[in-house]
């Protein structure tokens, strides 16, 4: 005869055999009443799924758990599992809302800096080329830089820094892209305030040396010797081993100019201050 324990460890295993079994090859049956099921159960159909690589049908039965046993300790792992599975199927609408959910019920769990994370690239595998619109991409630095500074010992900190490097230097290629534009159009005015963005705000990308040139081109066409020049005696400063430099080098002296900071422009407050050693 079997024991109590055993007896229902085997009527359990008989009812996840019957749930298991009621998979296809087709779309799940959503109509299929699981609160006959235990949270396990349904835990593990929604692990089941994953495995055969239908997130949308696994991140069902993980919200099902969530609906049926909202208290449980099943709920909460159901949650994250998720937030994972959306972002498995690229539903990332989902998956934020799910990661979110997470964060704002379980803060200082230890699968909280996860639930960022997966929130973060929620917004980061969603960055488009260049040419679109970079909103997520803002949404995406913001939710990097919370992870870094929330959970900065968790094993997620080291790819958000690394992630969030790459959207940074992102931006600042949004802002090359419009001002090589605008320089292409002569319509110098307009290039030269996009080329300062990125050499005041995203001075640490790579980026920085093409912007620096673009300057010395603008300011040359507008006849701006000053500011040309400053912008090459930044680029020889700090970027000297750059084509960039070569390029505004040749430039500067077919003009009979040198690579010298002239003036008092923005520019001359940015090279005083590379000198100083307080701008890289």
């Amino acid at each position: 005869m079997i024991g109590g324990r055993s007896g229902a460890k085997t009527v359990g295993a008989f009812i996840l055999m019957a749930l298991l079994a009621a998979c296809g090859t087709g779309p799940v049956d959503r109509s299929q009443k699981l609160d006959g099921y235990t949270p396990e159960q349904i835990f593990q159909r929604g692990e089941f799924e994953l495995e055969r690589k239908r997130p949308a049908d696994a991140a069902y039965f993980f919200s099902e758990v969530e609906r049926l046993y909202p208290y449980s300790s099943w709920a909460k792992r159901s949650l994250i599992m998720q937030a994972f599975s959306y972002h498995q199927g690229q539903d990332y609408e989902e998956s934020r809302a799910a990661a979110q959910r997470y964060i704002d019920f379980y803060p200082t769990d230890e699968d909280a800096a996860y639930a960022q994370y997966l929130l973060a690239l929620s917004y980061y595998d969603q960055i488009d080329e260049v040419g679109r619109d970079q909103g997520l991409t803002f949404q995406a630095l913001q939710a990097l830089r919370t992870l870094i500074e929330v959970y900065p010992d968790s094993e997620y900190a080291t790819s958000a820094m690394m992630k969030f490097d790459l959207a940074f230097d992102h931006l600042a290629a949004k802002e090359m892209e419009i001002g090589r534009y605008y320089l292409r159009h002569k319509q110098y005015a307009a290039a030269i305030n996009r080329f300062r963005v990125v050499v005041e705000q995203f001075q640490t990308t790579s980026h920085t040396p093409e912007a620096l040139h673009r300057l010395v081109e603008a300011y040359l066409s507008l006849g701006l010797t000053d500011e040309a020049q400053t912008a090459g005696a930044i680029l020889g400063y700090n970027y000297q081993s750059s084509e960039w430099y070569q390029d505004s080098y040749k430039l500067l002296t077919s003009h009979g100019l040198k690579l010298k900071d002239k003036g008092n422009s923005w520019l001359s407050q940015i090279y005083r201050q590379s000198v100083q050693g307080k701008w890289l």
